[in-house]
């Protein structure tokens, strides 16, 4: 599992020209499920991103997280993080999973998040969508579900 989270002010996505998810400050992360992943994978994953210290206290340093901040999440589902572009020009996507395996996985993600106390909005899976986004800093970090919960 592979999360891009950038810190934003506000961020809102939409499907056929409608918003179906919408935040004010806090991370807008883009969520990709792969072959290999599971539960643990999307746990720890998600007490990661409520944990991560990567909003600025009172002197500026990134020191308080989505957590202390209050901050909400808006996760968006993209397949697209498995892209692997090492042969040829057209990515493949083999590495992500299977529809089914990684909706499952998404909801699992976005249940543990808010379990965690944080406020979720989320995208359509499997569908077109919009997103638009104000980066805060700008500040985008990657993780990995994966080494997260152990690696394999």
């Amino acid at each position: 599992m592979r999360a891009l989270l950038q810190r934003v002010s506000r961020a809102e996505v939409r499907t056929g020209g409608d918003v179906v998810g919408s935040i004010g400050s806090g991370l807008l992360v883009l969520l990709g499920v792969g072959q290999d992943d599971d539960e643990r994978s999307a746990d720890a994953l998600a007490v990661k991103t409520a944990k991560l210290r990567i909003f600025a206290d009172a002197e500026g340093r990134m020191n308080r997280s989505l957590l202390d901040e209050g901050g909400e999440a808006l996760v968006v589902s993209q397949f697209t993080l498995f892209a692997d572009a090492r042969k040829g020009n057209r990515p493949s996507f083999v590495r992500a999973a299977p529809p089914d395996r990684a909706d499952a996985l998404y909801a699992r993600y976005v249940a543990a998040l808010r379990a965690a106390g944080v406020p979720v909005a989320t995208g359509t899976f499997q569908a077109q969508m919009q997103v638009e986004l104000v980066n805060d800093g700008p500040v985008t970090v990657w993780l990995d579900g994966e080494e997260l919960a152990g690696g394999r």
